[in-house]
């Protein structure tokens, strides 16, 4: 840990932490699942009922005595605000064994779950209940209190939403930009082809994927999509991690509030009494959710929880499309046409005939790529079917209705925007 005394040398810290270099060898994927309890009426999670479930896998974050152990494959197992429960996975050279591994690690997962009467929902965001946070660790109070001064969605992004987050290696220097690129480019494309959260706190939003919508409204500074078209992706970020507000400061037996209106820059430039750290700039970094966050490697962000093992088609196409230059560039060109349209992705999905026509092209790339990846067998056959029965058809999983608790029917109302008015 150091201190840092100016705005270049955090951006140099930034630009050289967050963007490594090296042959694009490894893939790994963070799995989330929002949790219902198999009870009439449905109920919010609790803390107890998780620690219970999860037992000597339960995350520090709930349990600080629990010795947090990986699941037998390696993954370790995280919680959400809400009580969302994450598996990560070790990274792997292979997809196949990733695959296997995280298959692996999520059965034994889903089955200590279910000894507590949890189920995962097939879905991206909780499509009964009102966010309800269920960590009580001082980064989650504080980030709370700073995305409750901008609106709703803040909480609604913390408790009540869940996503697929591939990982991946971003190359060497020379083909850094490019794959930079192409993940961006990709987003609008695999946002309307993986949309599967029609349905937000018991209602229909109008969005096929409500989790974008929120975190797309939260606080663009934060979560917005970057300008593209930039020559060095690594300063880039770096300057918008400054530019970013301070959300949380750690802080020793106090609350972790950080001031309204103070960004890291300003920190750097006398706004608060002591000057940051490199461990100061690593916390507020883990606070920026950008579709693409850089962390050495990528977490690609902007996929919906999906159903079942489902979650293997996004992890297999992104493998797919980063794995040669070739397939990367004519992925690119598949996109450039429906560039920059996140909102219409996250609202309208593959009903658009543009996106519908790249998705179509993207996955057929991923489809003719995956062979020199994995063999015959499960992967290929979900991505095949996958582009079969959903993707030539402008369909997205959203287009069938996620379920809410054993029996309910709660979640079926009346069509609504996020904020609560008839669309």
């Amino acid at each position: 840990m150091q201190v840092l005394h100016s705005r270049e040398e955090a951006e140099a810290y930034v630009a050289s932490v967050c963007f490594k270099h090296g042959p694009p060898r490894l893939i790994g994927v963070e799995l989330e699942w929002l949790l219902a309890r198999r009870a009439e009426p449905p109920s919010p999670l609790d803390a107890a009922v998780l620690t219970a479930a999860l037992g000597p896998h339960t995350p520090s974050s709930l349990d600080p005595l629990s010795p947090a152990l990986p699941m037998p494959r390696g993954s370790t197992v995280t919680v959400e605000p809400g009580g969302q429960v994450e598996l990560a996975s070790q990274p792997f050279a292979d997809l196949g064994e990733l695959v296997q591994a995280v298959q692996s690690d999520a059965a034994e997962l889903h089955g200590l779950l279910d000894k507590q009467s949890l189920r995962p929902y097939p879905s991206g965001a909780d499509p009964v209940l009102p966010p309800h946070r269920v960590l009580t660790v001082p980064r989650y109070a504080a980030m709370e209190a700073a995305f409750d001064r901008l609106g709703p969605e803040g909480r609604s992004m913390m408790c009540s939403t869940a996503a697929v987050q591939p990982s991946l290696d971003l190359g060497e220097r020379a083909d850094l930009s490019v794959r930079w690129t192409a993940l961006h480019l990709l987003g609008p494309v695999l946002v309307a082809a993986f949309a599967n959260s029609p349905v937000l706190h018991g209602r229909r939003t109008g969005w096929q994927s409500s989790r974008m919508a929120v975190w797309l409204a939260l606080d663009p500074p934060r979560t917005a999509p970057p300008d593209l078209w930039v020559a060095d992706p690594a300063a880039a970020y770096a300057r918008r991690a400054m530019d970013a507000g301070l959300i949380c400061l750690r802080r020793s037996g106090q609350a972790w509030d950080a001031p309204p209106g103070v960004s890291f820059a300003d920190w750097l430039a006398g706004a608060l009494p002591q000057p940051p750290t490199t461990e100061d700039l690593d916390l507020h970094l883990s606070t920026l959710f950008p579709p693409v966050r850089a962390h050495g490697h990528v977490e690609v962000r902007y996929v919906d929880a999906q159903a079942g093992d489902e979650w293997v088609v996004p992890v297999a196409v992104f493998a797919a499309l980063m794995s040669a230059p070739a397939t990367t560039d004519a992925a690119i060109e598949a996109c450039l046409p429906v560039a920059g349209r996140w909102q219409d992705a996250a609202r309208i999905g593959l009903a658009d005939p543009e996106l519908a026509r790249a998705a179509a092209k993207v996955f057929t790339l991923a489809v003719e790529a995956l062979p020199a990846l994995v063999g015959p067998g499960q992967v290929r056959d979900l991505v095949d079917g996958f582009l079969e029965r959903r993707v030539l058809r402008g369909l997205s999983p959203a287009d069938v209705d996620p379920p809410g608790p054993p029996g309910s029917d709660s979640h079926r109302t009346a069509d609504t925007d996020l904020r609560g008015e008839k669309s």
